[in-house]
C-alpha cells in the first residue's frame, strides 16, 4: 500500500547503496511499497562505484549511506553526479554533517521513516 497519493515513484528504478542487511532490507520493502523497483545493491563503496558508473545497469534515483564499513560513499556520489542521476544521503548525522562539497543535497536523517523515503524521493524527482 502506497503513502503517496500520487504516482511519482511508481516504476522509478532505484539504486541502494547501505551497508547494513537488516536496514537495507528494510529500505527495499519502503520503496517496493512506493512502486519503485531496487536493480542494484550494493554494501561496499567500490562495488557502488562500479555500479554507478556502468552504464549497463540502468535506474532512476539512488539513496546513497554516508559511510560504508568506515568508509565515505562521495566516490559514489560523484560517479551518480556525472552521470546525471538524482540520489539522497542516508546519515546519521543529517545534512550537517557532509562536506561542504555535498552540502544541500537531499538527505535522509536515520533512523527515518517511509513517509520520509517518500518525501525526499519526490523532492530529487521533481528536481
Amino acid at each position: 500500500m502506497s503513502l503517496s497519493d500520487d504516482t511519482a515513484l511508481n516504476g522509478k528504478r532505484v539504486l541502494l547503496v547501505e551497508d547494513e542487511a537488516l536496514v537495507a532490507m528494510l529500505v527495499e520493502d519502503m520503496l517496493a511499497d512506493e512502486g519503485c523497483v531496487v536493480v542494484a545493491t550494493a554494501t561496499r563503496v567500490g562495488e557502488a562505484v562500479e555500479k554507478a558508473s556502468d552504464l549497463s545497469v540502468e535506474f532512476d534515483i539512488a539513496i546513497l549511506d554516508v559511510n560504508l564499513a568506515g568508509e565515505p560513499v562521495f566516490a559514489v556520489a560523484e560517479a551518480l553526479a556525472k552521470r546525471g542521476v538524482p540520489f539522497a544521503f542516508a546519515t546519521g548525522y543529517g545534512a550537517g554533517g557532509l562536506p561542504d562539497a555535498w552540502k544541500g543535497r537531499p538527505t535522509l536523517q536515520k533512523p527515518f521513516t517511509a513517509a520520509d523515503i517518500t518525501t525526499v524521493l519526490q523532492k530529487i524527482i521533481a528536481g
